[in-house]
Parts: structure tokens; C-alpha cells; sequence
């Protein structure tokens, strides 16, 4: 089977993630690829990404998402350009 990955909100505005098995395989991939000189990679359609990602929804109330970016930091970075990230947020009821 082809690869197949879609990404969308669902009717709650709740991000999900589908997933066939080639699908998995080639994000598996491309996330332990990531490191301090290769710390990105795109989704989206066949022309844009290096992970495509489909534009036929689950469910019809799904949103679609075609374009995205996976980032990788490490906290030596995040603590020189974004310190607030690294900080821990009060704890929620």
C-alpha cells in the first residue's frame, strides 16, 4: 500500500493524526532523522513536502490540515532564543 497520512482539527478543534502503516514508517523516519543540523522537515501535498499528507478527511465535519512543519529544539536553544518555553506552568485543575 501506498503510504497515507492525514492530518486534520476534528469537529471539537482537536488535532489528530491518521495513519497507515507506510505512512507511520516514513514519519518514524523522518522524526528520528531530526537533529541540531537537520532540526526540520515539512508536511504537505505531493509538490510541497518531504511528508505528504492527504486531503481526504475521515469524517466530514473534519478541517483538514495540508501544510506543516515538525521542529526539533534542543534546550540549549529554546533557553537562548525562547526561555519561557523551558519554564514549568502552574499546574491545572
Amino acid at each position: 500500500m501506498p503510504a497515507r497520512i492525514t492530518v486534520n482539527l476534528n469537529a471539537k478543534g482537536e488535532f489528530e493524526m491518521w495513519l497507515n502503516p507506510e505512512g507511520r514508517d516514513i514519519l518514524i523516519k523522518e522524526l528520528q532523522g531530526l537533529s541540531e543540523t537537520n532540526d526540520h522537515f515539512h508536511l504537505g501535498p505531493e509538490t510541497f513536502g518531504e511528508i505528504e499528507v492527504s486531503n481526504r478527511s475521515y469524517r466530514s465535519d473534519d478541517k483538514p490540515l495540508m501544510y506543516g512543519k515538525i521542529l526539533f529544539r534542543t534546550d540549549t536553544w529554546d533557553a537562548e532564543h525562547f526561555p519561557h518555553v523551558l519554564s514549568q506552568p502552574a499546574p491545572t485543575r
